[in-house]
């Protein structure tokens, strides 16, 4: 129409209202200039406005502020609502993994899903990569027919909702905003915090040709940088380097594990009493109350009935029905199996002494028998190129070692 009216096709631009034209100050002021240049003129029928005069072109120009205050003003009220809303626990957009609406459209926990997350976040605190998580969940078919990826794994740990709060535009511009405490929790702020910064310790392997154990990891003795990994190629024998270019400086990596063997074999033993017996005393206490799940499985029944009905009235094709049906089966079966382990939470009886004791009794046991050692050694040696890795990653923030005189290595 612009182009007709620069052509001299057009004398008129007709419109029913002005806000139908444009509701932005400087628009209009560009549009007029146009209009004046071209001979053209504007006229809006309901608002009995004409630029042909001067007095028409001050009142159009009343007519579009009053229209763009308008629109500041309900923008204004906008955001006060959806502040007010948030804080209430109505986050808007897509609900995040482990969280559901309720009947009143406030985000709430999902019982059925609820534990995915926290395993996502155990397994990233474990030292496994954003990758190796969704392989993971992929090859276990997790949430199937959900397809993982490395990038819903990383959207996941950066989430803070799933620490209670809510954040408000892209975390890399200024005008992000947090709303503190608005949900339930699923993990702890010490745990999301601590995920945040095992992401700087875990730094994502791109393609490679090997597994470094020890790699980021190991500093130049000289220059403090991060030494970088090489392999040896040819026919030979490939060993395992790390390098400084600046420094001149190397170690082969079975020498370094050899090296460090007792300082490893001890955070094996570590890592190993861990999960065997303070595990149970370093989990949250579950609540023993049900009411909340028997909710839920009240409320999934009442939709597999609803659905069975719907079926049988002929409204829903076998197919549907079956994969719709097969889907609510499988909630409540997470439920009961949620409501078993709370009614049976209190059924555990042990004490931190009494674990430390079995703890002490097993490890003196396999002195004894001079197994320890050997016992430590099966179970680092067990362990995959790859497992290694994440286990030194999940233990070890950086390290530097020295050479003697006689190159070998010291500690």
């Amino acid at each position: 129409m612009l182009a007709d009216m620069k052509n001299g096709k057009i004398n008129y631009i007709v419109a029913y209202k002005l806000d139908r034209v444009t509701r932005s100050v400087r628009d209009l002021e560009e549009l007029i200039a146009q209009l004046e240049l071209h001979n053209t003129y504007l006229v809006c029928d309901k608002d009995d406005v004409n630029t042909s005069s001067a007095n028409g072109r001050f009142f159009v120009r009343m007519l579009t502020v009053l229209s763009q205050l308008e629109i500041e003003i309900v923008s204004e009220r906008t955001k006060f609502g959806l502040n007010g809303a948030i804080k209430s626990g109505h986050l808007p957009g897509i609900v995040p993994l482990g969280y559901k609406k309720d009947s009143n459209k406030k985000t709430v926990i999902d019982e059925t899903t609820k534990d995915v997350v926290i395993r996502i976040f155990n397994m990233y605190l474990e030292g496994k990569s954003y990758q190796q998580i969704s392989n993971t969940l992929n090859k276990e078919k997790v949430l199937a027919p959900k397809h993982w990826r490395d990038t819903t794994i990383m959207k996941i740990i950066d989430n803070k909702v799933y620490m209670g709060d809510y954040e408000k535009g892209k975390s890399n511009t200024k005008d992000t905003l947090v709303y503190m405490n608005v949900v339930e929790p699923i993990i702890s702020r010490a745990m999301w915090n601590e995920a945040q910064y095992q992401k700087e310790k875990n730094q994502r392997s791109y393609t490679r040709d090997r597994v470094y154990i020890f790699f980021q990891k190991l500093k130049c003795p000289k220059c403090n940088r991060i030494m970088k990994c090489k392999g040896s190629g040819g026919t030979k024998k490939k060993y395992m380097y790390y390098t400084c270019e600046h420094c001149k400086t190397y170690y082969r990596e079975d020498k370094i594990e050899e090296c460090l063997q007792r300082f490893i074999l001890e955070l094996v033993e570590y890592d190993m009493a861990v999960k065997k017996y303070f595990l149970p005393i370093l989990a949250d206490k579950k609540e023993t109350k049900t009411e909340k799940l028997d909710q839920e499985i009240d409320t999934l029944q009442k939709q597999k009935e609803r659905i069975k009905k719907a079926y049988v009235s002929g409204i829903v094709e076998m197919e549907d029905f079956s994969e719709d049906y097969k889907i609510i089966e499988e909630k409540i079966n997470i439920l009961e199996t949620k409501k078993y382990e709370k009614l049976n939470a209190n059924s555990l009886s042990f004490t931190p002494q009494q674990l430390m004791a079995d703890r002490d009794i097993e490890r003196e046991k396999l002195i004894k028998d001079n197994k320890l050692n050997e016992t430590l050694k099966q179970e680092w040696n067990k362990k995959s190129k790859e497992e290694k890795q994440e286990f030194i990653s999940k233990f070890i923030e950086s390290m530097t070692l020295l050479k003697n005189k006689k190159r070998r290595i010291l500690h």
